[in-house]
């Protein structure tokens, strides 16, 4: 066990402590029908007054972000909307499909997607700050009450992921006009697409140029090979063999490496160097097209630190920037991931909320809320759909 999931274990036990020392003062919600799924609050007034003077200071330019938001929101809405119906789709007709939702966490099991613990907690620490701080300070921008802010736990019999909440006046925001319901609603999810877009710009302008002056590139990593019969497997290489060299042209690039292949013929016999050995390979066919030499190998680029840097600024330097840039990068992911998730019209997530209010613009209230549950009950089956695949296939 590696020191990410031993991180996770010891982070999972803390949540459960602090659940069992504050029991007294959380509140447990249990999720649909499913007994060991809840929802785990602690109430707590941070960040009210931040909010409370944010959207002062910022109140008439508030009013605009929030109604672009809104179109941010529904245009999210539709493009989740078509993604969760064909995926589902797919998943019934073709064999390869993969799923299109599955549980983000920090361990490497079958039908979840993974994120290192620290890269998990980090983002996800953001993610919900962003989200809920966005959704308060709308809503006081529109001087709605808020009852309280905190952290929450999703568990499934233990707590698993952390998260946090800002908790309007429910009955006061109701009666509100619909403009500004949907403000505060759209508030969150446009926040976390809004920061994803930040990421960016930020990786393009800051982290690439940064990059490139502590790595340089260092032959072509295989990371796994391709079921058949096929000639690399053969010959002897190993999965994480790094290929430095083909008939003793260098390779240390990834598209130096399809070159140096683009020009070989099948049957053609290559010698080729890994950070390993030396194996003597006879090209396959490929069987997309079998006038192409095939190794049959995934790869991607390898890199290494630059020498040059490691002497100026010693070893852990450019362990700790890589380390952000790698955060760059999941923020990025799970920023945008969650945020349109979160627009899915179903339930109690930003998304349901939005539609809710949408189709009370038009229908009566008991029609409105009746096709409101049988559309979120639609898309949640479609979710566990999703999900259950991701476990299955």
């Amino acid at each position: 066990m590696n020191i990410q999931s031993i991180s996770a274990i010891i982070f999972i036990l803390f949540m459960l402590l602090f659940l069992i020392i504050k029991r007294k003062k959380i509140d447990i919600q249990k999720i649909l029908f499913f007994p060991l799924l809840y929802f785990a609050m602690y109430r707590t007034k941070l960040g009210i007054k931040f909010m409370e003077r944010f959207a002062k200071r910022f109140s008439k330019i508030l009013k605009h972000v929030g109604y672009f938001a809104v179109f941010i929101g529904f245009a999210g809405m539709l493009l989740i909307t078509y993604a969760l119906v064909k995926n589902a789709f797919d998943l019934f007709t073709k064999p390869d499909a993969v799923s299109g939702a599955a549980l983000v966490l920090p361990f490497e099991v079958k039908g979840a997607f993974y994120v290192p613990f620290f890269y998990w907690i980090a983002s996800i620490f953001i993610i919900a700050l962003v989200h809920e701080f966005a959704h308060g300070i709308i809503a006081k921008k529109y001087n709605m009450k808020i009852k309280s802010s905190g952290f929450a736990f999703l568990g499934i019999l233990v707590p698993i992921i952390p998260a946090a909440f800002v908790e309007p006046d429910e009955k006061e925001i109701v009666k509100r006009p619909a403009k500004e319901q949907l403000s505060v609603f759209a508030a969150g999810p446009f926040a976390n697409i809004l920061l994803a877009f930040v990421v960016v710009g930020i990786t393009a302008l800051i982290a690439a140029p940064v990059s490139n002056s502590i790595i340089e590139a260092d032959g072509v990593l295989i990371t796994d090979f391709i079921e058949g019969d096929y000639p690399a497997q053969k010959a002897g290489i190993a999965e994480n063999e790094v290929i430095k060299s083909i008939d003793n042209i260098k390779s240390d690039y990834l598209i130096n490496f399809s070159n140096i292949l683009k020009h070989k013929k099948p049957g053609d016999i290559i010698s080729l160097e890994t950070d390993n050995s030396t194996y003597s390979i006879t090209l396959a066919e490929n069987p997309q097209n079998k006038s192409k030499a095939y190794l049959g190998v995934y790869v991607q680029q390898n890199t290494k630190i630059k020498p040059s840097f490691i002497e100026k600024y010693g070893k852990y330097t450019p362990m700790i920037i890589i380390w952000f840039m790698g955060l760059l990068y999941w923020l990025y992911i799970l920023n945008l991931g969650i945020g349109l998730f979160n627009l899915a019209p179903m339930g109690p997530l930003d998304g349901g909320r939005m539609l809710l209010v949408g189709l009370q613009q038009f229908l009566s209230k008991e029609k409105a809320v009746k096709y409101w549950k049988n559309i979120g009950f639609f898309f949640l089956a479609l979710v566990l759909i999703n999900i259950l695949f991701a476990f299955i296939r």
